[in-house]
């Protein structure tokens, strides 16, 4: 009843709705891109030095367990050496963990 009186504001239900409708025609993207860009992916890793990426990659595990290191800097020297974002995120993924809500009953 308060929802229906304004009493309780529900954005969308009772406040804030749109007047305009969603758009119909969405994005759609070809299932080729992700095959074209897991092509390129191979390629540059093919081509890179991947002895320079390890080692950068190495360096990035060893500075994200000190808590003091900035992150940016060896972060930057694995980009140049044309580590990948997932490597990189895995790097720091191995070191960090990843975010689990906690769900409480």
């Amino acid at each position: 009843m308060d929802i229906e009186k304004g009493n309780r504001i529900i954005v969308g239900v009772n406040k804030f709705q749109q007047e305009e409708e969603a758009p119909k025609n969405l994005l759609r993207v070809d299932g080729s891109v992700g095959k074209l860009q897991a092509d390129k992916i191979a390629a540059l890793k093919a081509r890179r030095d991947n002895a320079k990426v390890a080692e950068t990659l190495a360096a990035l595990k060893a500075a994200c367990a000190d808590e003091s290191v900035n992150l940016m800097p060896v972060i930057l020297d694995a980009v140049r050496a044309y580590a990948t974002e997932g490597e990189i995120c895995g790097v720091m993924r191995e070191v960090f963990g990843e975010y689990q809500p906690h769900t409480a009953l």
